[in-house]
């Protein structure tokens, strides 16, 4: 008996992860929130072999055949193409139709512009045809869909943000058993802002810096006789004595502080420091910086200017190599934060950032 379809508006926002970077892949922590700004689908399915996606941000649209395979669709569109066929290629029927795809996510700034349309995309197939999978097996098929039909080798921390989100509270997520754990984050209520500061440097996860990182921190486990670094987490830093390669080494310790970082971070706001979560953010940044190296000097200049004018501390957010900048700030000192940043990327010769005051926001969900 063939399954009823009908026309849906479902809609999934990009997400900030306050912290845990590249943890997520390592089997480890991490502390994302959702933002307000979300991608939105109408999707009027139709009994056809070929689903068509228009986007209000390129002029074309796209045919997608739902007997598509990896490599058949390239640009924007392979994000969409790469749900249909991880759905199909999972048993789950996907009909043909239209996609109208409008967004106010940033494009190519690490706040997860394309899970968003891919979480997104599979809300609307599985709303419209009345198919009904968990929350977990959702990311997990949004990631196959950017692991293996995109080709980006990205761990399941957007998806699984994306798709936890709830108002006013951050996820804490532990990858080694892909549970999520729900943390009250509410800055201001507290008279304190959470900005984000975009660089517009574009960040770009598909790149192989990306794949460079994951492939060193597989190293450095293999070598310690382990499946993941996870597993050495309640070692300390002793534990990455015998990892001989500095560089393989240095990346280790990245991800051993930072699994840290995120779990006192999440002690700090239990008793709403903020000033303790901020200098978090300051030495994740750090570490990101020196051990990780997957900031650039444009991103350091934005962070070290918005503690120099103020901020409680701030942090690349994200997979690295440019991108968004969070900071928290006492709300007073706001327009003296974001002036500084703008003069600072002025005389350095960079685009002027955009600035903005968000919050945590809901997650995915028909509209």
């Amino acid at each position: 008996m063939t399954t009823p379809t009908r026309a849906v508006r479902f809609s999934a926002p990009g997400r900030i992860n306050l912290i845990g970077e590249h943890t997520d892949y390592n089997g480890g922590f991490a502390l994302p929130i959702a933002l307000p700004e979300r991608t939105v689908i109408s999707y009027h399915p139709a009994e056809r072999d070929t689903l068509v996606v228009h986007s209000d941000r390129t002029p074309a649209s796209v045919d997608i055949p739902l007997d598509t395979t990896p490599g058949g669709v390239t640009g924007w569109a392979a994000y969409v193409a790469g749900v249909v066929w991880a759905l199909r290629s999972t048993g789950h029927r996907v009909t043909g139709g239209t996609m109208s795809i409008t967004s106010d996510v940033w494009m190519g700034s690490g706040l997860a512009s394309s899970a968003a349309l891919e979480c997104a995309a599979l809300g609307a197939i599985l709303a419209a045809t009345g198919q009904s999978i968990g929350r977990t097996d959702q990311a997990r098929i949004a990631q196959r869909a950017e692991n293996d039909y995109v080709g980006a080798p990205t761990g399941l921390l957007d998806q699984l943000a994306i798709l936890f989100a709830e108002p006013r509270r951050a996820q804490l997520i532990d990858f080694r058993d892909l549970t999520v754990a729900s943390v009250d984050f509410d800055p201001d209520s507290h008279g304190i802002a959470l900005l984000v500061i975009n660089s517009h440097a574009t960040h770009q996860h598909a790149g192989g810096e990306y794949a460079d990182r994951r492939t060193s921190c597989e190293r450095a486990a293999a070598e310690l006789g382990v499946g993941s670094l996870r597993d050495i987490q309640h070692r300390g830093l002793s534990a990455l004595m015998p990892i001989a390669d500095d560089t393989d080494a240095r990346r280790a310790r990245h991800i051993v502080t930072e699994n840290e970082r995120v779990l006192d971070t999440v002690d700090a706001l239990r008793v709403s420091d903020f000033g303790a979560v901020a200098r978090l953010w300051t030495a994740s940044h750090c570490s990101m910086r020196d051990d990780f190296q997957i900031t650039t000097e444009h991103i350091d200049l934005i962070a070290a200017t918005a503690v120099a004018a103020g901020a409680l501390g701030a942090r690349m957010t994200g997979g690295g190599f440019g991108g968004c900048v969070i900071a928290l700030a006492d709300t007073a000192k706001v327009d003296a934060v974001s002036d500084a940043v703008r003069e600072a990327l002025r005389d350095g010769g960079y685009r002027e950032p955009t600035i903005v005051h968000t919050r945590a926001g809901g997650g995915a969900g028909v509209q």
